[in-house]
């Protein structure tokens, strides 16, 4: 049974019997609910911000440790990209140098790249992380084509090696006529005075003294590109091909002994020594040309000479004399 409850009445000077409408049950009612609503919500937003389900949790660690692992991922990455360098420096700057060939070109060494549309298969089916899965596809792919370039690029060298033997007994590598006590250089390479013309003109080769019929020979493995006579110029004169871009000249000869295409050995006997041409006394004009271009001869007589031999030959080429040619 509910309990009467009494109020006390100063007008009347007595305890009067308090009535509650039912409009004032339910509007209690309703106060109650909302106060309730409003604790108990703040309740649950403290317990779900702080604490997390099972799943939720798992999921989240999941995810940092993907993220971890990525950043490792990169690192490695890093790691050997920095190693493939050091291999395509190690090519260009050492094994192509023994080789004498040309470095590979840097817009080959980098390999394009695409962008995101490249791998946007892969995003499409993983959905997320697209960023990362750009960044991380494309370094792989840029790797793994600089590693097909250096892989072409050591088969290469792996040829070059192999034709090594061939290749150092075709370089010229002595001089031209028997010169041991090296008093036969009459001029070097350089500009030099014409004796014809008696102006300053570059001179493209050397000039090498001896008598008229002193044998000539060819100064590495080749074939003879040129052997023809002119009447002015080089006179007679001989061209050998000895190929990975070299080409020796031997001109103002007295006759030659070998025809257009045949093939050569070093220290074989091509011609003798004469005055033929445009030349005011019997010597040889040699030249030594690679890729096209007219070189200093005197680098290219390591074969037959002592280091103090060459240091000498050097001063007496670097003297401003008169060429014979």
């Amino acid at each position: 049974m509910a309990r009467i409850k009494y109020y006390y009445d100063t007008e009347s000077c007595k305890y009067e019997r308090i009535r509650v409408s039912t409009g004032d049950i339910v509007w209690n009612a309703l106060g109650f609910l909302v106060v309730s609503l409003l604790i108990g919500g703040g309740i649950a937003y403290g317990y779900l911000s702080h604490f997390e389900s099972p799943e939720l949790a798992k999921s989240k660690a999941e995810n940092e440790e993907l993220l971890y692992r990525y950043e490792i991922l990169q690192q490695e990455l890093g790691l050997v990209g920095e190693e493939l360098g050091a291999l395509q420096d190690r090519d260009d700057n050492l094994y192509r140098v023994i080789f004498g060939t040309d470095p590979v070109p840097t817009s080959i060494r980098k390999a394009g790249r695409g962008g995101s549309v490249r791998f946007q298969e892969l995003i499409d089916e993983v959905k997320y992380n697209d960023e990362l899965i750009v960044s991380t596809s494309s370094k792989i792919d840029e790797i793994k084509k600089k590693m097909y370039i250096q892989s072409k690029s050591y088969d290469e060298i792996a040829g070059l090696a192999k034709q090594k033997e061939k290749m150092w007994s075709c370089i010229p590598a002595i001089q031209p006529i028997s010169n041991k006590e090296l008093t036969r250089l009459a001029s070097g390479f350089g500009p030099r005075i014409h004796p014809i013309y008696h102006v300053r003109k570059m001179h493209t080769g050397i000039d090498l003294t001896a008598k008229r019929g002193t044998p000539i020979y060819a100064t590495g493995d080749g074939k003879v590109k040129l052997a023809e006579t002119k009447f002015g110029g080089y006179g007679k004169q001989v061209e050998i091909d000895h190929g990975f871009g070299y080409v020796t000249k031997y001109a103002h000869m007295n006759r030659y002994i070998v025809r257009t295409g045949q093939n050569v050995k070093r220290g074989e006997i091509i011609g003798y020594v004469g005055t033929t041409g445009t030349s005011t006394a019997p010597h040889l004009h040699y030249e030594v040309i690679y890729k096209g271009e007219k070189v200093d001869p005197i680098h290219y007589f390591f074969n037959d000479l002592t280091p103090e031999q060459y240091e000498e030959i050097l001063e007496l080429a670097s003297r401003d004399t008169q060429s014979l040619s």
